[in-house]
């Protein structure tokens, strides 16, 4: 189990995108830890506002109300934003080139298909 996860781990620091991952993560967990502290929050409003802060939805239904919180807030945005749009941006590109490897390979199966009706078609032609 111990390997199981230090393979995990490895693989995740060793790219780009998996130092994204954890750095994202990371920053999610800060932001909870500490409105569930400062602010009193459960922790799943702390997650909640975050996650709704840092996508830039902004409800409104939770704000901070301590000045320390608000500081806080500065920095977590000009900070977590980035890399939640990183991150975000990250799973599109890979959704995007997902759908078009299958497009691709539809395409191809399509065009194979074509060509052996085609092919079956003139030999029947051709009788």
């Amino acid at each position: 189990m111990i390997d199981r996860l230090k393979t995990v781990r490895h693989r995740l620091l060793s790219t780009g995108e998996g130092r994204l991952l954890i750095a994202a993560v990371t920053t999610l967990l800060t932001g909870t830890i500490f409105y569930a502290r400062v602010e009193g929050w459960s922790v799943i409003d702390s997650l909640y506002f975050c996650v709704v802060t840092l996508t830039t939805i902004g409800y409104g239904d939770l704000h901070p109300t301590r000045d320390l919180s608000k500081l806080f807030t500065i920095g977590y945005i000009v900070t977590g934003l980035g890399l939640l749009a990183a991150l975000i941006n990250l799973v599109g590109e890979r959704r995007t080139a997902s759908a078009r490897r299958k497009a691709a390979q539809f395409a191809e199966t399509t065009r194979a298909s074509q060509e052996r009706e085609d092919a079956r078609t003139s030999s029947i032609d051709g009788e």
